[in-house]
């Protein structure tokens, strides 16, 4: 799935977060952005998934202006072709592993639990899909977060920081399953990031600025 981000401006108030933003991700393309605190790469971020709105520019995924979409055709859009991987997790608790692996299979009435044990097992969690989030380390939890961003096979995946509370050794795991996962989809990946590590591992690193995009 292609991304185009042309001219993107977002503003809080009075106060500009960013300007002139401008950028494309070609199918199966790993692209990492990084910058300082403060500057709105999970705001950016959120554009890209149409959870945002902003004040001027365009987004188009695959063609189409989210512009123009309604807020339910967004949502559409994000169930059936994008995944999102949140730094927060944002796993259910009264859900167990595999239950919130499975969810996005079940908001397309799709259920396949066959596929979910073999996400679970791609993702380093085989034996672990009876578990409840609050049995898991924060590790394993972003993995749950990945496996079910990547459940429903998305063309687009979007990951915001997925390495941000992990010690070294469990952010390597967690980058390894992230782009195998998404290599082995085809996947376009837009990885937001502090961290060195996880950006160099990108096929292209962008810097953002408060007045744009820098290679």
């Amino acid at each position: 799935m292609s991304l185009s981000v042309t001219g993107l401006g977002k503003r809080y108030g009075s106060s500009p977060v960013f300007s002139n933003v401008t950028l494309s991700v070609a199918p199966g393309e790993f692209v990492a952005i990084v910058g300082e605190s403060g500057v709105g790469k999970s705001t950016l971020l959120n554009c890209m998934a149409g959870l945002d709105d902003w004040d001027s520019g365009s987004v188009s995924v695959n063609g189409t202006d989210l512009a123009t979409l309604t807020s339910d055709q967004r949502a559409l859009l994000r169930r059936q072709q994008i995944g999102f991987v949140f730094q927060a997790f944002h796993v259910l608790p009264h859900l167990d592993v595999a239950q919130n692996v499975g969810l996005p299979l079940m908001l397309l009435n799709q259920r396949d639990d066959a596929r979910v044990q073999d996400m679970l097992q791609a993702v380093g969690l085989n034996g672990l899909g009876g578990r409840l989030p609050q049995q898991l380390s924060g590790g394993q939890l972003q993995r749950v977060a990945i496996a079910r961003a990547l459940i429903h096979r998305p063309a687009l995946l979007l990951a915001d920081e997925p390495t941000g509370n992990l010690d070294p050794t469990t952010a390597t795991r967690v980058m390894d399953a992230l782009i195998n996962q998404t290599r082995a989809q085809n996947a376009s990946l837009v990885l937001v990031t502090h961290s060195h590590a996880a950006a160099s591992r990108a096929d292209r690193v962008l810097e953002l600025h408060a007045d744009g995009i820098h290679l």
